[in-house]
């Protein structure tokens, strides 16, 4: 057993892969300094009881300036019964501090009328006013404190002269405890809306970033069926191609006809299976090393256009652009042309169904129409072909059109711009 190794007995299961709690760190004494601040009086943890200590040390500190300072003007009985009572209305002061103060007022007002200590009722006055100045808007405190001072003053003087000077001399602290209480107010506002903003900002990144979520879903979910809807319908026409070959003529097998229709299902499969991993490809963590492949764009339209001619449908092609339009209208074009190619060798209805797929560029936009003359008008089982088509061409700011022709055939017509994001 090496040195130092902890005894192993009964119930002693220790494990490496066990999580160590980690002890809480308490906060340091400026944090709970700057938290004391920044929060609102109103929504303090355990107010009552800490106004209830503050109202005995604001009374402690009231009895002592009226027993120490002037004492020709200690309070009689009266006095005390007022300067007492005046220590009450801190209790409410968080949540009613004007009533505080008009209690305040009531009180302390026959108090000075009498000429009893001036002093001692200053410590309640002044946590009394500073709770109105970090509670109410600055210009109702001022209004507010600017009538109690001017109250007080005119009844000390009428009562003592000397005494009104003083207290006048010593508003100016008064005054300064109130304008600390509104610029904290101030403070703890633009803190408030600082965190507000930041958590609004937090809550709208969620929102793009579930958004682009969703976006990139219904993307995927386009791609998804646009693939497997043109390689299985492709597949099952090739199927029955290979199928009515076999039973034609059983005694005269043309076995070229069914390795060709054979071979062109292997193809297709093929096909498939490389633009289903490129479509999946987006689903892989980023980092992987595996490069994607590039969107698909208007030179994949020969592909198509061969695919469906290999079902037995005659296609007419014609591009007619200059350059090569953005990403995401070319690939916008090659899915709207692959799910028309898809309908249409789908419902077609006819064995010669001949389509004609034509892509132009001209008025800022590329026109893509893909038209057959088959018996399909589109009213057949709800599915999301049409959609899709739909969502393709608004994804780049376009709009598209479909619908049945007069006499019979299936148009599909879209416009997308050119001038790059919707």
């Amino acid at each position: 057993m090496p040195m130092g190794a902890p005894p192993c007995g009964r119930g002693a299961h220790v494990t490496e892969d066990e999580p160590v709690p980690e002890p809480e760190r308490r906060p340091q004494l400026g944090e709970r300094i700057m938290a004391v601040i920044n929060r609102d009086p109103r929504t303090a943890p355990h107010a009552i009881r800490k106004d209830v200590l503050l109202a005995l040390a604001v009374t402690a500190l009231a009895v002592v300036l009226a027993l120490v300072t002037d004492p020709a003007r200690r309070p009689d009985a009266l006095g005390w019964l007022l300067l007492l009572a005046a220590q009450l209305p801190v209790l409410c002061r968080r949540r009613h501090p004007l009533p505080a103060l008009a209690a305040e007022a009531v009180l302390l007002l026959p108090y000075h009328a009498l000429d009893h200590n001036h002093t001692a009722p200053l410590p309640v006055s002044v946590v009394v006013l500073y709770s109105l100045a970090v509670t109410c808007r600055p210009l109702y405190t001022l209004l507010t404190t600017s009538t109690a001072m001017a109250l007080a003053l005119s009844v000390m003087m009428f009562v003592n002269r000397k005494q009104a000077a003083e207290a006048l001399r010593i508003s100016g602290w008064v005054l300064a405890v109130v304008f600390i209480g509104i610029a904290l107010r101030v403070y703890r506002q633009y803190v408030a809306a600082v965190v507000e903003r930041a958590e609004r900002a937090e809550r709208t990144r969620e929102q793009e970033v579930r958004r682009r979520v969703a976006e990139e879903r219904l993307r995927i979910a386009r791609d998804l069926h646009d693939l497997l809807a043109h390689s299985i319908t492709l597949i099952g026409v090739q199927t029955s191609i290979a199928a009515h070959v076999l039973n034609a003529d059983p005694e005269r097998l043309d076995r070229q006809a069914v390795a060709k229709s054979l071979d062109d299902i292997a193809d297709t499969c093929r096909a498939a299976r490389g633009e289903l991993r490129t479509t999946l490809e987006v689903l892989r963590e980023h980092g992987s090393g595996d490069a994607r492949d590039p969107l698909p764009d208007l030179h994949g339209l020969a592909g198509l256009v061969a695919a469906a001619r290999v079902s037995g449908a005659e296609v007419d092609l014609k591009v007619a652009t200059d350059e090569a339009p953005p990403a995401a209208v070319g690939a916008a074009a090659y899915r709207i042309v692959q799910e028309a190619l898809t309908n249409a060798v789908r419902h077609g209805g006819r064995q010669d169904l001949g389509i004609r797929v034509g892509v132009r560029a001209g008025e800022g936009a590329l026109w893509v129409t893909v038209t057959d003359d088959g018996t399909g008008t589109g009213a057949g089982t709800p599915g999301f072909g049409l959609v899709g088509m739909r969502e393709r061409a608004r994804s780049v700011g376009g709009t598209l059109d479909a619908g049945p022709l007069p006499g019979k055939g299936f148009e599909v017509s879209a416009v997308l711009p050119l001038g790059g994001n919707p």
